[in-house]
């Protein structure tokens, strides 16, 4: 089960010369910020340290104990009698579907899990490494629901998913075009994914993600893919991402282990994720989630290397507290934020890629309450040293809703956040000797030449922040971030264009679906 099928269970204008000159304004800050999307951007090599709240001892105390629940309690495989042999042969205790691990185990079954790779997209140029000191953002991932460029909370459609793939592909600080960004309910169940994988590479040359929903669609992922990148090329390298969710507590189902075992089989990534809600998938306290975090990835990342050796593995995580008063999912607190902390320096320490995080809220439109706890989310994410960042753009009422305007307003903070990641500059410009020697006592920096040399790209510029005096906001018509976001998102749409695509390549991607969908009837669970 999916996360968002898992939680969707759980549930004026001004008058005379004044206006003109205000227009011109606009049009001159639109013009310097691109009033559209910029150049892509590579991927993030941070050059600013990690935030660590985990000292030696507790380290060491949390990984003590999720030896001790592997080994005592255990994890169960759910109606997979293959992952169940598999366990078997490789020495752990298996009592019906509940395998029990001897102490380090699952740590020597990953030493041939790499500790960096590359994902390759079709576009050799936006291929991005997974591991070290990188970071990748992809898009939100699984909702059902869309909040439209009208204001209408509604079901998705396969338009909305192609809408969210463009403007994937034209954000600049996003490196994929992440997975199912929303749930295209137009389809039938068992075809949507064709037309998904399609949209991804059809109108992205970013890359994307796998279906995981069962273990014939993760197949078909493949198919897609080796039309795309070659056989060869496919079984040798990663081309697809997959987010593989532990069913928590403590147990791996049917549906993800299919799907798991058959990007292993093709050495394609797998993400590891617990899903959990802290009070209700694992115990109310940090060090007691972290321990159950550590011991289902432990299971299920050191089951893709009874599958294949060397198969690439991410050690993943999305964590959420809830409200003790009605159950709800909240986002932005404390307590979620030194979990991924944790996580994230468990992960270092057992040699493995590390996802987490995104612009997390529970907020049913783009307001403060988004914003603010999307801010704590992100913020931590970067700081935790996080590898793979989904859900990183467009992610409302706690995952229920792929929202446009939330989209361009969290793809500006990513671009901020790539910025953060930079660092500080010590070159001999950057130290600015020459211009302190000019400018002196008693002046100012605003017409020296260095500062002439360097405004353009001194500081980073967000396309809807508004920073100007009241009067010129009351002049451009009082626009709250939201309308500004709506516009902006209008006009990438408008000016979108498709990358380039060889048309023999796109009509056997197209023969393929056809196929497949002529292969079944339409079904809709």
């Amino acid at each position: 089960m999916d996360e968002m099928t898992e939680q969707a269970a759980t549930s004026n204008e001004g008058g005379g010369r004044r206006t003109r000159e205000g227009r011109g304004a606009a049009a001159r800050r639109a013009s310097r910020t691109g009033g559209g999307p910029g150049p892509s951007l590579p991927y993030i090599q941070r050059k600013i340290p990690v935030y660590e709240v985990l000292d030696e001892e507790g380290l060491q105390i949390i990984e003590r104990n999720a030896d001790t629940v592997l080994e005592e309690i255990g994890i169960e495989f759910r109606d997979d009698a293959e992952a169940l042999e598999l366990w078997r042969q490789a020495g752990a205790d298996v009592k019906g579907e509940r395998v029990h691990f001897p102490r380090g185990l699952c740590r020597e079954l990953l030493k041939t899990a790499p500790k960096e790779f590359t994902w390759h997209a079709r576009n050799p140029e936006r291929s991005v490494r997974i591991g070290g000191n990188a970071t990748v953002f992809a898009p939100v991932y699984g909702p059902p629901f869309v909040r439209d460029l009208d204001g209408n909370r509604r079901y998705a459609t396969i338009e909305d998913f192609r809408n969210f793939v463009k403007l994937a592909y034209m954000a600049p600080s996003m490196h994929s075009s992440g997975g199912t960004v929303c749930e295209p309910v137009d389809i039938p169940v068992n075809k949507r994914h064709l037309d998904m994988i399609y949209s991804h590479i059809k109108y992205s040359d970013k890359p994307f993600m796998g279906s995981v929903t069962a273990p014939e669609r993760a197949e078909d992922t493949i198919a897609m893919a080796k039309l795309v990148f070659g056989d060869d090329f496919v079984e040798n390298n990663c081309v697809t991402l997959n987010l593989i969710n532990a069913n928590s507590p403590m147990v791996f189902d049917e549906t993800m282990l299919g799907a798991l075992k058959v990007y292993a089989r093709h050495n394609q990534a797998s993400v590891v994720s617990p899903f959990i809600l802290s009070g209700a998938m694992s115990p109310v306290t940090i060090v007691g989630t972290l321990t159950q975090i550590l011991a289902e990835v432990l299971a299920g990342a050191s089951f893709t290397q009874l599958i294949r050796k060397g198969a690439p593995v991410l050690f993943g995580t999305f964590a959420a507290s809830i409200s003790m008063q009605s159950g709800a999912p909240t986002f932005g607190t404390p307590e979620p934020s030194l979990v991924s902390y944790g996580a994230a320096h468990l992960a270092r320490r057992l040699g493995l890629p590390f996802r987490t995080g995104g612009s997390l809220c529970g907020s049913k439109v783009p307001d403060a309450q988004a914003a603010h706890e999307s801010a704590s989310t992100l913020n931590m994410t970067l700081l935790a040293g996080t590898n793979f960042v989904l859900h990183a753009a467009g992610w409302l009422e706690g995952g229920l809703i792929s929202s446009y305007e939330k989209f361009m307003i969290d793809q500006d903070q990513l671009g901020m956040m790539q910025k953060m990641a930079q660092g500080i500059d010590f070159s001999e410009e950057a130290q600015a000797m020459d211009a302190i020697r000019e400018v002196g006592p008693g002046s100012h920096y605003l017409g020296c030449s260095h500062t002439q040399a360097n405004f353009q790209t001194a500081f980073y510029r967000s396309p809807l922040a508004d920073n100007n005096s009241f009067e010129q906001w009351e002049v451009e018509g009082e626009k709250r971030i939201e309308q500004r976001a709506n516009a902006l998102c209008r006009s990438w749409l408008e000016s979108y264009e498709a990358p380039a695509l060889d048309p023999a390549l796109d009509q056997a991607l197209l023969d393929f679906i056809q196929q497949r969908k002529d292969s079944m009837p339409d079904a809709f669970t």
